[in-house]
């Protein structure tokens, strides 16, 4: 697959072409990628839930009423569940939400991802990332030229720190270098934008992978 290479000013610089195994799959399976987006976002859980329960109440455990004659139900202790101010019975305690997912499908729903964005006319391809000062006012003027408005940007192996400065204040516009790229990032913006860095890092990594 070919795809024209732009500049930030809109302008052409080429064109580049994508493995077709990475960018070129037909059937996305939309069943891989919401496996994987489940696997990102159960890992991102704090799992730091907790209520007390009736052994960690500050109460007195002594029993405080008669056990026979008193009109009403036998208790031990003020620290009972269905007492006000007493223990939560079975509420959330402390745990790792994490769910696993084998490495083959990780990249594989990476491929369907990027095969999506590539399908729908929504990937673009940039020369390179780079901004002469970091100048939000700058960098909005470009993306307007390219007609990008909700996008992620996927660098090489390091960011200009220009560019990424100058994005921060943007709405709706991530920046990552390519060893963050990620399924759940890939999807929640509307267009992929990819330097030519990226493309040959991404090839690297998942073709080495298949490879494997």
């Amino acid at each position: 697959m070919k795809i024209d290479v732009v500049k930030l000013d809109a302008g052409k610089a080429g064109s580049v072409d994508l493995d077709d195994a990475i960018f070129g799959i037909e059937e996305v399976r939309a069943d891989i990628l919401q496996r994987a987006v489940k696997w990102q976002l159960s890992r991102r859980q704090a799992g730091t839930h907790k209520t007390k329960e009736r052994s960690e109440i500050a109460r007195t455990k002594k029993k405080f009423g008669r056990q026979k004659g008193g009109g009403g139900a036998r208790h031990g202790a003020r620290s009972a569940p269905i007492f006000v101010g007493g223990g939560v019975a079975h509420g959330p305690r402390v745990r790792s939400h994490a769910t696993e997912l084998p490495k083959k499908v990780r990249a594989l729903a990476l491929k369907h991802a990027l095969s999506s964005k590539a399908g729908a006319k929504q990937l673009v391809v940039l020369d390179e990332a780079r901004l002469d000062a970091p100048r939000t006012k700058d960098l909005s003027a470009a993306l307007a030229k390219l007609g990008v408005t909700n996008a992620l940007v996927i660098d090489g192996e390091t960011l200009d720190e220009n560019f990424a400065c100058a994005a921060r204040n943007l709405p709706n516009f991530d920046v990552l270098p390519a060893q963050g790229l990620n399924v759940y990032d890939v999807l929640r913006r509307d267009t992929l934008v990819l330097t030519k860095a990226a493309v040959e890092k991404i090839n690297e990594r998942l073709a080495a992978r298949e490879a494997a």
